[in-house]
Order: C-alpha cells, then sequence, then structure tokens
C-alpha cells in the first residue's frame, strides 16, 4: 500500500486542527474532554461547530491588501497596538500603501512592504495625516485581557494561549502580555529606537516562528486568509532578503480598510472563537492525535503550531 495518500490526510488534519484550550465545559473532567476529541478528526469537530462559535471580524479592523494574483486579509489587534492600529487604519484609508510593493523576502523568515525608500527623507514617501512618531507597543498589562490559556509549557513565557484569536504570551511575574511572532503574524517594522515605527512597514512571519522578536517589535495583527500568496514569493538575496532591483518586488495594487470597501465587494469571513468548546476539541485532538497514524501522540501543542481556523460564512469554497 502507498503510505503517501495516508500521510498527506495526516497534514490536512494536522493544518486543520488549529485551535486552544480553556477550562473544560461543567461536568467534563479534562481526561474525558481529551478522549471525546481524540475520536473526532479536526474536520469533524469542525463541522459540528455551532454558529454561535464564529465571530466575523469588525471591518474597521480588517485590511485587503491586493496582489496581482489575489487578496490578503489581515486583521489589526488594536488591543495590543493602539496607536499603531489607529495609525495603520489612517494609512490605508488615505492609500498611502497603493502602488507600493514587497521589497524584502527572508527565507524562512518574513515578507516586507510599505515604502522601501523610508529611510531616505528625500524620497520617503509622505505619512499624510498619519502620525510621524508612536509610542513602542512591545506589550500591554495583562490585567483585563481576555485569554484562554494553553495547558502546555512554553520555552518563552510561562503562559501562553490566544486572546480573540491572537497568539498571545504573558509574564505572570511583570503582569505584562504580548502578542507572538506565530507563523501569519504581522509585526511594524522599526530602526533601532524602540519608538521608531509608524506601521508605515510591515512585515509578515513566513517562516519558523522567530519567537526571539516577541516583546521586542511592535505587532500589530494576523493573516486570516492569503499567506498561500505570501509564502511563494522569490526570496531575496541573503544575508537580509531586500531586493537589489526594484524590479523584483512584488507589486502592491491597493491596501485598503475592509470598512472603507462596499460591503458587497468584501471577503465573506468569520474566524473561529478561541474561547469556544470547538477550539477546546481541537486542540485536545491536535495534542493527543486523532488517528492510527499517530503512534506516539505527543500530549502536548505548541502555541505556534496551533492556527486559528477561518471559514466562509456563505459555504463557497
Amino acid at each position: 500500500m502507498n503510505a503517501r495518500p495516508l500521510f498527506a490526510a495526516c497534514l490536512l488534519a494536522l493544518t486543520l486542527s488549529a485551535c486552544t484550550t480553556v477550562p473544560t465545559a461543567a461536568g467534563t473532567s479534562a481526561q474525558e474532554a481529551a478522549a471525546a476529541a481524540k475520536n473526532r478528526s479536526p474536520k469533524e469537530i469542525l463541522d459540528a461547530a455551532p454558529d454561535s462559535d464564529w465571530r466575523t471580524p469588525d471591518p474597521s479592523n480588517l485590511l485587503y491588501m491586493d496582489l496581482a494574483n489575489g487578496r490578503v486579509v489581515i486583521e489589526l489587534a488594536p488591543q495590543f497596538a493602539p496607536n499603531h492600529a489607529a495609525n495603520i487604519r489612517t494609512l490605508a484609508h488615505e492609500h498611502f500603501w497603493d502602488g507600493t510593493g514587497i521589497y524584502r523576502v527572508q527565507d524562512n523568515f518574513v515578507v516586507q512592504f510599505g515604502d522601501a525608500d523610508s529611510d531616505d527623507a528625500a524620497k520617503a514617501k509622505s505619512l499624510g495625516s498619519a502620525k510621524t512618531h508612536l509610542p513602542a507597543e512591545f506589550h500591554r498589562s495583562a490585567q483585563g485581557l481576555a485569554f484562554d490559556k494553553l495547558p502546555d509549557s512554553d520555552g518563552w513565557a510561562d503562559q501562553t494561549g490566544f486572546s480573540n484569536g491572537f497568539p498571545t504570551a504573558i509574564n505572570s511575574k511583570t503582569g505584562t502580555a504580548w502578542m507572538t511572532h506565530c507563523y501569519g503574524v504581522v509585526g511594524s517594522g522599526r530602526n533601532e529606537a524602540d519608538d521608531s515605527s509608524t506601521g508605515s512597514e510591515l512585515y509578515v512571519v513566513i517562516g519558523q516562528s522567530p519567537r526571539q522578536l516577541d516583546d521586542n517589535i511592535t505587532v500589530v495583527g494576523r493573516v486570516l486568509k492569503g499567506m498561500e500568496l505570501l509564502s511563494p514569493i522569490k526570496r531575496g538575496p541573503p544575508p537580509m532578503g531586500f531586493y537589489e532591483n526594484a524590479s523584483e518586488r512584488t507589486p502592491i495594487t491597493s491596501i485598503a480598510l475592509a470598512a472603507d470597501v462596499p460591503e458587497s465587494q468584501r471577503v465573506p469571513l468569520q474566524v473561529l472563537r478561541t474561547d469556544s468548546q470547538t477550539f477546546r476539541d481541537l486542540i485536545e485532538a491536535r495534542r493527543h492525535g486523532v488517528n492510527s497514524f499517530y503512534k506516539r501522540p505527543a500530549g502536548r501543542a505548541d502555541l505556534c503550531s496551533i492556527n486559528v481556523p477561518t471559514r466562509d460564512p456563505t459555504g463557497k469554497k
């Protein structure tokens, strides 16, 4: 028997099992929850999810980045970086990124886009009415933050989980929380000074999670849809991936705020709630294995190995 179809199916199951855990539902032990989840595939768990387990992102927090071959949808996280999110909304509303491009693609790291001449005052594109100076927003207080904690330990923080779908770490000693650099997360590029970012130059993680950047750079959101458009882009030369010739850049047609786009032209998209039982079940399926392919289930799940599922509520593929 050819093992490739089975292996491919298992990889698909891994991709679909994007999730997190919070306390189990009343009357259900952790062992019972794990056993129930283990007997269902991630697809079965998602197919059974009630509509109430899905949320529709606020269009005022969504960016549509249009490339020649499709649209990338980014959700902003103002609960972590309110000043940067506000500046990014202004930049999008005033069409700052229209006609710019992706000018850096570093293998196993990031794609970066915006004004490639931003460091040259004579050539830099005007920020319009957006602010030219913002405070660093590397972290925020953990107090009052919605947080769905994972049960497993993490090498970078004593608590990890999700906050409204965003991968999150907490330092319980300092009482601070920050978004982590997982695949698909969007950060705001800066220079040496911690307050040198404005949100005009953004990057998306496309490689192994560079968690060493956590709490060192302002993270502003994550990609909900369109990573398949960013990940395959031609890599720039080492060591940093900046293209030597402008002709190599990937043009950006526009980056618009979804709220500024007619409703009929918006992307129908919902995100699984990370405080839902469906998400908890997906996490347990991920932690314990879902089929006979797993001879030695891991019994744990790393934060950045968990992708929060999205869906088209209209049912279209």
